[in-house]
């Protein structure tokens, strides 16, 4: 039987956090580049993949490793032990983390991915928490990263997000300045960007990433999603009504595809829903939800009765 053999190439590997100033003096932490990760492209074997196995702290059975065979300048090499870039190794690693830290999840842990923070409401209780958790470490065999290992912190960043006592905040590492060669311009007018223009959008920035932008769902409260569309891209915000106002829990946009570029306003509003309705899906089942789109097109859809549905 024919072996698969998959591509290999290199990227920069990014360990533990330090703090710098940004373009407006303000501190930020950021993660420091440490080394490289061996990226492999897995996307055939993907395709044929209907097991679930894990990470590289998780072997491969003997039979499956000639699976992950991967070429590069020396030679053909495999996997002895679960890679990244397989589509079930995240999912089984996160069934290990969870299976290993049962007894915590919820109570003083939390595990996103490889990933997991330990709470206390006090000193001690910290200490002794991961006293614990360490513990479950020895007795698994699970090795830890020092590189991306913090102590006794206040707060801390998780996936685009910065964690402390006074809520969830915006990372502002990942803060940038928005999409280079913005159409601004109508067709056959030239838009300038003045002084005028640059201070608008210094405020908005401001706005958007000092304040408090996402709680924690309520799972007793309707969710309500507002999408929009340009002509490039497709976004959405998720959030819950508290004292008739809206907080936002997640946002999520996408640049279209070249085929979607070219559909028309009405259609790119109705891929907007249904994106939105994609992504927040862990969200929404079994839960109440308000859509809210500002294209008025698409009322007609609620009023016409013999709609094409072909």
């Amino acid at each position: 039987m024919p072996i698969l053999v998959s591509p290999v190439q290199v990227v920069l590997k990014k360990g533990g956090v330090t703090v710098v100033k940004n373009d407006n003096n303000e501190l930020i932490p950021i993660r420091t580049v440490t080394g490289w990760h061996v990226c492999i492209d897995y996307r055939k074997l993907n395709t044929a993949t209907h097991d679930y196995s894990g990470y590289n702290q998780i072997s491969i059975e003997p039979e499956d490793q000639e699976k992950t065979t991967f070429t590069c300048p020396f030679g053909t090499f495999s996997y002895r032990r679960m890679s990244l870039g397989l589509c079930n190794a995240t999912t089984t690693f996160r069934c290990c983390m969870m299976s290993i830290f049962s007894d915590m999840v919820e109570r003083f842990i939390e595990v996103f991915m490889d990933d997991f923070s330990i709470v206390g409401s006090s000193f001690d209780s910290c200490l002794s928490n991961l006293a614990l958790v360490l513990q479950h470490c020895e007795e698994t065999n699970l090795v830890l990263n020092w590189e991306k290992s913090h102590f006794m912190v206040r707060e801390g960043i998780v996936p685009g997000h910065k964690i402390s006592t006074k809520g969830i905040e915006v990372d502002k590492a990942k803060i940038r300045e928005g999409r280079p060669k913005l159409p601004w311009s109508q067709r056959d007018v030239t838009f300038n960007f003045d002084d005028q223009c640059l201070e608008a959008f210094k405020i908005l920035k401001e706005k958007l990433t000092s304040a408090l932008v996402n709680i924690t769902p309520n799972w007793e409260v309707p969710f309500e999603i507002m999408c929009d569309a340009s002509d490039y891209a497709v976004g959405a915000v998720l959030g819950q009504r508290k004292d008739k106002l809206l907080h936002v829990i997640s946002y999520a946009s996408q640049t279209l595809k070249d085929a979607q570029l070219n559909c028309a306003t009405i259609e790119k509003e109705l891929l907007a829903i249904v994106y939105a309705l994609d992504k927040f899906r862990s969200y929404l089942i079994g839960f109440k939800v308000i859509v809210y789109t500002d294209n008025s097109a698409l009322k007609c859809l609620l009023s016409k009765k013999d709609a094409n549905h072909g």
